[in-house]
């Protein structure tokens, strides 16, 4: 519904999945993982709840569907929200505690290189475009760090990235990702 989602599609057709756009209850049948891209987690959540999807898109995540939140998609998962609009709703689902905008504002954005537990040696272009900062984690697993804060974690069957990959030319977390929706929950 926002965010960079064509950028996800493409990235993960280029990994060798079939892709494609969610926007109802319906739409979520048969899927082996979701992608909640980037975009304004506020406006998300009030989207989904308007479409009739904030509950079952909670159910099916939870029920253990592959799931990879980029950015705002990582606030969507959180368990607790910093600084979030008044009456802004989350799915909960990920242990972790979010500050919206925790790196600074839109012409704060940066680019790092970054140590992604299970990627390799190589260091992954993180992109951070008005990211959010993780505070605390709880029962996430953190799969790498930025300035001493997690900016990959993960947690059971889903995998959430303060910055973009969907904005680079690499693909291992997208490959990493369809590896995972490929396995049995």
């Amino acid at each position: 519904m926002q965010g960079a989602f064509a950028e996800h599609m493409r990235a993960l057709e280029r990994c060798g999945a079939k892709a494609r756009l969610v926007r109802s209850a319906e739409d979520l049948e048969g899927l082996d993982g979701i992608v909640l891209p980037g975009g304004e987690s506020t406006t998300m959540t009030m989207l989904m709840e308007r479409m009739g999807l904030l509950a079952p898109l909670r159910a099916a995540i939870a029920g253990g569907l592959a799931t990879l939140a980029t950015c705002a998609g990582m606030i969507v998962l959180a368990r607790e929200v910093s600084d979030g609009m008044a009456g802004q709703k989350s799915l909960g689902l990920l242990d972790i505690g979010v500050r919206r905008n925790g790196y600074g504002r839109q012409v704060e954005s940066f680019e790092a290189a970054l140590d992604v537990a299970g990627l390799g040696t190589k260091a992954f272009p993180g992109v951070f475009i008005r990211a959010p900062l993780v505070e605390s984690t709880g029962r996430a697993e953190v799969m790498a760090t930025h300035g001493g804060h997690p900016v990959a974690v993960r947690q059971g069957r889903i995998v959430a990235l303060c910055f973009h990959p969907e904005l680079t030319g690499d693909l291992r977390l997208h490959r990493e990702f369809v590896r995972l929706a490929s396995s049995p929950t």
